[in-house]
């Protein structure tokens, strides 16, 4: 049976540089060249995605500091909106699927509690969050297969030279070695995945019918709640001082669930995270 060949866009980043090791063997990977996406024009990503002429573009690359987006929106807006319109655009030409990634902060700002579909009518409250909206609407018009998974937070631990950045766990242990205490709020709702199983689902993700998609775990737990039950499964003591924001940013995974792809709930996904070899 022959692979299919995939074009990955932020190959060397933290979900993209996993996409590339766990999938080794599995499909015939292309990666945009070291650099390349920072300068590139419209028409260079175009031009690069003909010549693999790829089965799927997996657009994972982002800039994603949602404060830093905040603070340079301009920047923001060509990460986050025209680059992913130029792979839509490039997948259009080439005749392959387009699957990228967007956000969770497509739903800050949202007054309503509970799970959050994908049809909750949106104005999101950052610049992030915004961009990534408009690059779903934007990418749909122009490639109405492709195929948007609104993503949570993610974590994983140190291992195989992959590179790492700061997520629940890490900020957690980082905590717990300094004696720094971290504030967490009974208010704030949100899932937050094992990167691994992220990726696990993405394969299945490739086949999706065109459209918006929640693409992570649920969450009974708030995340006060869910920060002291991270820390009691890996037996480390954290100070934990009380905070009072509102936020909700949890999402309904029914849709993809009827697809047939389901994501365990954050506290069980963190239970198989700490299995897993990371060495």
């Amino acid at each position: 049976m022959m692979m299919q060949k995939i074009l990955v866009s932020g190959a060397g980043g933290f979900v993209g540089a996993r996409v590339m090791h766990l999938w080794r063997g599995q499909a015939e990977l292309t990666i945009f060249p070291r650099g390349f996406l920072a300068s590139a024009t419209e028409e260079e990503v175009i031009r690069f995605a003909a010549q693999v002429q790829p089965d799927v573009i997996l657009h994972l690359a982002a800039l994603s500091d949602t404060g830093y987006c905040q603070q340079h929106p301009e920047e923001s807006r060509r990460a986050n909106v025209e680059l992913p319109c130029w792979m839509a655009k490039a997948a259009r030409a080439a005749g392959a699927k387009l699957v990228a990634f967007s956000s969770d902060q497509v739903y800050a700002g949202v007054t309503q509690d509970g799970p959050l579909a994908e049809t909750l009518p949106l104005s999101p409250a950052n610049v992030y969050g915004q961009h990534k909206l408009e690059a779903e609407h934007r990418a749909l018009e122009l490639l109405p297969d492709a195929v948007l998974l609104r993503v949570p937070w993610m974590y994983d631990f140190p291992g195989n030279d992959l590179p790492i950045r700061g997520n629940l766990p890490l900020n957690l242990l980082r905590a717990a070695q300094d004696g720094t205490p971290v504030q967490f709020s009974r208010n704030d709702w949100r899932g937050v995945s094992f990167v691994r199983e992220i990726i696990e689902n993405l394969r299945s993700a490739l086949a999706l019918p065109g459209g918006v998609y929640n693409f992570g775990s649920g969450n009974d737990a708030n995340m006060a709640e869910t920060a002291k039950q991270f820390a009691e499964q890996m037996g480390i003591t954290v100070k934990f001082e009380p905070a009072d924001w509102h936020r909700n940013l949890l999402m309904d995974g029914s849709k993809a669930a009827a697809q047939g792809i389901r994501f365990r709930s954050t506290l069980d996904g963190f239970a198989e995270c700490l299995k897993y070899d990371h060495a």
